[in-house]
């Protein structure tokens, strides 16, 4: 099952190439990614939602956000670099958080390492440049 949102995500929260959300539905949990379907962004259900009481057509309460950490909230040193690389920093928005919180995690786990920090943030923007998911 296809639930439109009614706003548009690049709008409210900020441009991505890919909207990888998390929230309630009827509240419940729910993780998604927002597509566009006849025209319409939203998200897709599976079948397991029908054993939930969810049926098409049905009206339902819906609460979303953004998943995983966003720009707002990466360190600037960070934030500039994804910045100065336009390519780099599209495709780490459009990763999902596992993936965005990894290279987040190997970057922070040198805080006391200037020198090492900078280093891994140059390689953290030519790996994304590359479209590397995750580092080898």
């Amino acid at each position: 099952m296809f639930v439109p949102v009614p706003f548009d995500p690049d709008v409210v929260w900020a441009p991505k190439p890919v909207h990888h959300v998390t929230g309630t539905l009827n509240g419940r949990g729910v993780r998604a990614v927002l597509i566009e379907h006849e025209g319409e962004r939203g998200f897709l259900l599976g079948p397991a939602w029908l054993r939930c009481g969810v049926e098409p057509g049905t009206q339902v309460s819906v609460v979303l956000r953004p998943e995983g950490p966003q720009r707002a909230d990466l360190a600037e040193d960070v934030a500039a670099a994804l910045a100065a690389s336009p390519a780099a920093g599209a495709f780490f928005d459009s990763l999902a958080q596992f993936y965005r919180r990894g290279y987040l995690r190997w970057i922070d786990g040198t805080k006391r390492r200037p020198e090492v920090r900078a280093q891994r943030i140059a390689e953290m923007v030519q790996l994304l440049e590359s479209g590397v998911k995750q580092r080898p």
